[in-house]
């Protein structure tokens, strides 16, 4: 039987092998919501780099560039972190740039073994549970967390997806069991569950209540985004 492990950072991601594994990186708050949502309103593709320089370099070749450090856009570029920058007509049909403090630089980690990468967010979390059933391999959530450090709502994601899959795949180790039991205490109200949570106190003092309400909405969009190459696409 398949397996479906949980990394609740990605600075444990070296003590799990991804070889086997389809590896769904979730960056809730608020890279891959911006990323589900991005592509469900017509996005063509998001490149993913870690630095700002590798963004740069890539808006100055025509790219719309998008850059988030500390929650906030950086300067210079065309996007910040909020789903609802995705949402607007000149997104329709473009080549997107990204980097973000947390979720670029998960999927940077993942890339070079896993058998697959891709992105997860509450959103599209029923496209994803149903792609994954279809598929062969044993998955591994990377939760992007903050700065190394593990967070509430992408082990609350995490959790969500092993809950869902818990009878197609084995939940073996206790990352997945942590993630699985958490969200369950929590599903019934998760915006009042992730309230006091680290991120959710440092995007409301940046004014955007609305992005972490938006991004805890279950099954929005039914669209997968998957690594091809350097460039996350639609799945079809």
């Amino acid at each position: 039987m398949k397996q479906l492990d949980v990394c609740l950072t990605p600075d444990l991601l070296h003590l799990h092998k991804l070889e086997n594994s389809i590896v769904v990186v979730a960056d809730v708050f608020r890279a891959t919501s911006c990323m589900v949502t991005g592509l469900a309103y017509g996005v063509k593709s998001i490149t993913p780099v870690a630095t700002v320089e590798e963004c740069k370099a890539l808006q100055e070749k025509g790219y719309l560039a998008a850059a988030e450090r500390d929650a906030m856009k950086v300067e210079g570029f065309d996007l910040d972190n909020s789903p609802f920058s995705y949402m607007s007509e000149k997104v329709i049909g473009a080549h997107i740039a990204m980097t973000t403090t947390n979720g670029t630089l998960s999927i940077a980690k993942a890339k070079t073994t896993a058998v697959k990468v891709m992105v997860g967010a509450f959103l599209n979390l029923g496209a994803l549970v149903n792609q994954l059933r279809s598929e062969q391999y044993d998955v591994l959530v990377l939760c992007a967390g903050w700065k190394g450090r593990p967070n509430l709502e992408d082990t609350l994601f995490a959790g969500a997806l092993a809950e869902a899959l818990k009878d197609q795949f084995i939940l073996v180790e206790d990352g997945a069991l942590m993630a699985q039991r958490l969200y369950m205490q929590g599903r019934d109200n998760l915006p009042g569950f992730v309230a006091n949570s680290s991120h959710v106190r440092r995007l409301q003092r940046l004014g955007i209540q609305k992005d972490i309400t938006y991004s805890l909405q279950s099954d929005l969009y039914d669209v997968v985004p998957i690594l091809r190459g350097n460039q996350l696409v639609a799945l079809h």
